[in-house]
C-alpha cells in the first residue's frame, strides 16, 4: 500500500498529519511545485488544496490527486 501527502497551505492541510498524512505546507505557487518534485516514490495519491491545485496545474502521471472542498 502506498502513502498519502498532502500539499497547500499550512492551516489547511496540518491536521491530516494526524492520520498519517505525509503533510507538506505550501503557500506559493513555486512552494507547491517544489512539494511536488519533492514527493517520495511510495506516495500514490495527494490531496491538494484548491490553490494549490490551481497552482500545479494539470498533475503529472502516475499520482492520484484530490482536491479538497473549501
Amino acid at each position: 500500500m502506498g502513502a498519502i501527502a498532502a500539499i497547500g497551505e499550512a492551516q489547511r492541510v496540518q491536521g491530516l498529519g494526524l492520520a498519517g498524512v505525509l503533510v507538506m505546507p505550501a503557500d506559493s505557487p513555486e512552494e507547491v511545485q517544489a512539494s511536488w518534485s519533492r514527493l517520495p516514490e511510495d506516495v500514490v495519491m495527494v490531496i491538494l488544496t484548491e490553490r494549490a491545485s490551481t497552482a500545479l496545474g494539470e498533475a503529472p502521471a502516475g499520482r492520484l490527486t484530490v482536491v479538497m472542498p473549501q
